[in-house]
């Protein structure tokens, strides 16, 4: 016999956040992530070399031990094994260029893991994405460190590497000319970023390692395609319109779409669960608001890159879009 629960016997159960749009566990879904970034982190290897390698290494130990001495001392539940702090460690190290100190990583891990996200109250509190502000405080504390960049070797052996400005640095202070000419043409740049092969933070350079993890998680429905797709399609849209010289419609959105770390930005840090808005129409606005803030910065602002800042300011504006959307 089927027992019938009336009003007054029924629950209603709230989950604590975050709320995942999967059947999946919280924590095999920060593995899972955390996998589709071994791409990036196979190719930051292979460009940068053993240092690289190190530096991802300590920020993602340093993020954990940032995580349980935390919770140790406040006596609280240790999470280190639900694989968030990892994650978190991971994308910081990806946002790192290769030639920072070793006590960068260590001191970016502990603000993105204690100040971002444990004194919010843990995961799923956070009102910013942890490795983002990690990378923010890194930038405005350290910003000559944070902006050396070295030439790829493309070999895993490690070299004497020299120091260089990213193709949007190089855009950006001596126009798409210069770029050009140091590379020789658009099909060679096109291939140098696609591939890797120029300046730029350990994992952001190679924009087909990105995707193809990109791509594994809009497989798996780790995320769907409304906030990548309307960050990148409006970052196209602006760049084509506005980002060239003289006239409208002449710029070179491929170039874009390409370089820095949008696509980076776009699959992992920007479909952050707890960060971006949960209602489907929401996460196209607020993939729309990425990509107008980091044109604008790219092609207005006195920073060369933008994805950072934009994804950190429309994490402001999540609560306000999920209620209006809902």
């Amino acid at each position: 016999m089927e027992t019938v629960r009336t009003p007054k016997e029924q629950q209603l159960i709230i989950s604590s956040s975050p709320h995942i749009r999967s059947e999946e566990t919280t924590s095999r879904i920060m593995w899972s992530v955390s996998a589709a970034l071994v791409p990036a982190t196979i190719m930051a290897a292979y460009f940068f070399g053993p240092r690289a390698v190190f530096l991802i290494a300590l920020t993602i130990m340093s993020a954990l031990a940032a995580e349980y001495a935390y919770q140790r001392a406040l006596h609280k539940p240790i999470t280190i094994c639900d694989g968030s702090a990892f994650l978190t460690g991971l994308l910081l190290g990806l946002n790192l260029p290769p030639t920072v100190p070793f006590y960068i990583p260590i001191v970016g891990s502990v603000v993105a893991i204690i100040l971002t996200k444990q004194l919010f109250g843990g995961l799923g509190f956070n009102v910013f994405n942890p490795a983002l502000i990690g990378r923010a405080f890194l930038l405005i504390s350290f910003p000559k460190l944070m902006t050396i960049w070295a030439e790829p070797t493309a070999q895993f052996v490690a070299m004497d590497a020299k120091t260089t400005a990213t193709p949007l640095g190089i855009m950006k202070t001596e126009g798409l000319a210069r770029l050009l000419q140091l590379f020789g043409d658009k099909a060679i740049l096109y291939k140098s970023l696609l591939i890797g092969n120029v300046a730029g933070s350990l994992g952001e350079t190679s924009a087909i390692a990105v995707l193809i993890g990109g791509i594994f998680l809009l497989a798996r429905g780790y995320i769907t395609w409304h906030i990548p797709v309307s960050f990148l399609g409006s970052v196209a849209v602006i760049a084509w319109i506005f980002g060239g010289k003289g006239a409208f419609f002449t710029g070179d959105p491929i170039l874009h779409l390409l370089s820095g770390g949008l696509m980076l930005g776009a699959f992992f840090m920007a479909t952050d669960y707890v960060t971006s808005p949960s209602v489907k129409k929401g996460q196209l606005l607020f993939g729309v608001g990425c990509g107008f803030l980091t044109m604008l910065i790219r092609l207005k602002g006195g920073y060369p890159e933008g994805v950072m800042f934009a994804i950190l300011i429309m994490n402001c504006f999540t609560p306000f879009i999920d209620r209006s959307f809902k």
